[in-house]
């Protein structure tokens, strides 16, 4: 850490806070505070309260507050609630009882970053925004109907409240520049994986030929898979995939494994409480599918390099993940359709595929690295 006149006070903002709620923006925030507490900074969380007991509770060196009652993130449709983005942004207000130095806010849910904006000029501070991805007008239209014009103008709006905004992949900062018109600067810093807890994770002893893990939404593609495997199982009667996670789209996934029978080829975890569970299910696999088609980054298909898999997914344009992968060394990428994901997949079920490449390819997304270039862009 740099020598500082004064103790830094880093504060992240964000709805959802790891490990009450597991994914990969909450992951992040997770790695890059407690880091960043080693170092010597004070670092705070602000979002909801998910835990019972006192508002603010420490953990792992890093503050975390709970700044009003937590609300469902997902309607039953599984679309993300507008409710609870503005509820939430409206007690985003409370922060302008807080002392801090540095202000960072995730890009979603919007609304918190409109009342950082108002915190972060009265206190004449710089606000920071960390975007995951970018959904733009034809995507908004699409999840939402004739309210997609509305939901893009806001979205247009909020990148326009951040003094500077750290991507967290190309693909998203292209797309802040191309769909949001953005002219402000835009720094890339990925996300990452931490390399040395993945690596002493022991293999589970529940093998498995294919896994995958995220969140149950519509937009992963879980039946793809699921319809993959009902082809695969033509060629290998027993085999078996692991989905991992939890979402709106369980229950009718879990259906679907029934109408088809597969119950005894797939088997569903709950989001795991201790994440080495989750490598440890990874390296008792051989390939990680993850055919979804809107990723803003994929740390998900990170872990699993690390854990010495390669990654098949999807080759959609809202898909980021697509970026990590080099053809045929860390994974492949393929069109969505249960067909030819059946194809990729079986190509890592038929042959065995030397993991060190895989590993040594995830190397340079070391959390500890990204630390550093954001207390670059920081400070």
């Amino acid at each position: 850490m740099n020598t500082h006149d004064k103790k830094q006070k880093l504060a992240i903002v964000y709805d959802a806070i790891y490990p009450f709620v597991k994914g990969g923006t909450e992951k992040r925030n997770y790695e890059i505070s407690k880091r960043f507490a080693q170092k010597g900074y004070e670092v705070h969380i602000y979002g909801m309260k998910w835990w019972k007991g006192e508002n603010v509770i420490q953990m792992e060196g890093v503050y975390l507050h709970g700044i009003c009652k937590p609300m469902q993130l997902y309607t039953k449709n599984g679309k993300r609630s507008i409710l609870q983005a503005i509820y939430f942004g409206l007690h985003c207000l409370k922060l302008i009882q807080e002392d801090f130095t540095i202000l960072d806010v995730n890009h979603m849910p919007f609304f918190s970053l409109y009342s950082a904006k108002c915190i972060a000029l009265i206190k004449k501070k710089k606000l920071y925004a960390t975007w995951n991805e970018v959904w733009g007008r034809n995507y908004w239209v699409e999840y939402l109907g004739k309210f997609g014009n509305i939901a893009y103008l806001i979205e247009w709006l909020s990148a326009r409240m951040p003094d500077k905004i750290i991507a967290v992949s190309e693909h998203t900062r292209t797309k802040l520049i191309q769909d949001l018109k953005v002219k402000k600067e835009i720094v890339v810093i990925p996300n990452g994986i931490d390399l040395k807890e993945i690596v002493k994770v022991k293999p589970s002893e529940n093998k498995s030929d294919i896994i995958f893990a995220g969140r149950l939404l519509s937009h992963k593609n879980v039946d793809y898979l699921i319809e993959s495997i009902r082809l695969l199982k033509n060629t290998y009667p027993n085999i078996t995939c692991v989905i991992v996670g939890k979402g709106p789209e369980e229950q009718r996934l879990k259906l679907l494994v029934e109408k088809l029978k597969l119950q005894k080829n797939i088997i569903f975890y709950d989001f795991l409480e201790n994440h080495q569970d989750l490598y440890a299910l990874m390296k008792a696999s051989k390939v990680f599918a993850f055919p979804s088609t809107r990723e803003g980054f994929g740390i998900a298909a990170l872990e699993a390099n690390a854990s010495g898999l390669p990654v098949v997914t999807t080759d959609h344009r809202n898909n980021a993940t697509k970026d990590l992968i080099v053809d045929k060394r860390n994974g492949q990428i393929v069109q969505l359709n249960e067909k030819l994901l059946a194809e990729k997949l079986e190509n890592y079920l038929s042959k065995e595929v030397p993991p060190d490449d895989v590993i040594e390819y995830a190397k340079r997304f070391d959390w500890n690295a990204i630390v550093e270039q954001l207390e670059e862009v920081y400070l």
